[in-house]
């Protein structure tokens, strides 16, 4: 089936730039909106990043505030992860995810670099699993397998989210003890 063989092709092929391949000056808006959709797979028109939607990353702390009017490889790289995010994670567990991230990579490369290599590892494991052979019959059963372990992924990554995301409690303030009063 000529789709689903093109859908594994680009699977296995299609990726985005690699840090030090991103734009090294700095882009406006516009510029930064037209270079996104290159950085991940789609299929359509519908799922096109905004201006406003930028915007609305940056005051949710996804990703870091422009510098003046100007986005640079920082900015292109959460952006690229935000994209590829948003369609399984909810703003606040991107949220949480991204600030484990940057406590254990540190800078915005090695968390770029670490994000592209698993973006990696499971489009080769889901292109692995698409056989183009296979008839249009059994399309829905490899639709619903696909689906399951979109399911049991997201079960495991809601739990770790859940595990990583700071208590309640642990925001909070010690009381001060109160002077008694003579």
């Amino acid at each position: 089936m000529e789709e689903l063989l093109d859908l594994k092709q680009r699977m296995e092929q299609e990726r985005p730039a690699e840090w030090k391949m991103l734009p090294d000056i700095s882009l406006y808006m516009d510029q930064l909106v037209a270079y996104l959709p290159r950085q991940l797979i789609h299929f359509g028109e519908g799922e096109a990043l905004t201006s406003a939607m930028v915007n609305n990353y940056i005051k949710d702390g996804l990703v870091p505030r422009a510098e003046g009017k100007r986005y640079g490889p920082v900015h292109l790289g959460y952006l690229t992860a935000v994209s590829a995010l948003k369609k399984v994670l909810t703003v606040r567990d991107m949220g949480v995810l991204l600030s484990a991230g940057r406590e254990q990579q540190g800078d915005p490369e090695r968390l770029y670099n670490y994000f592209c290599a698993a973006l990696d590892l499971a489009l080769e494991d889901t292109a692995d699993a698409l056989d183009p052979d296979t008839p249009r019959e059994d399309l829905a059963r490899v639709a619903l397998d696909l689906a399951l372990h979109s399911y049991a992924n997201q079960l495991a990554c809601a739990r770790i989210l859940d595990i990583l995301r700071p208590s309640p409690h642990s925001e909070e303030k010690p009381e001060r003890k109160s002077k008694k009063q003579p």
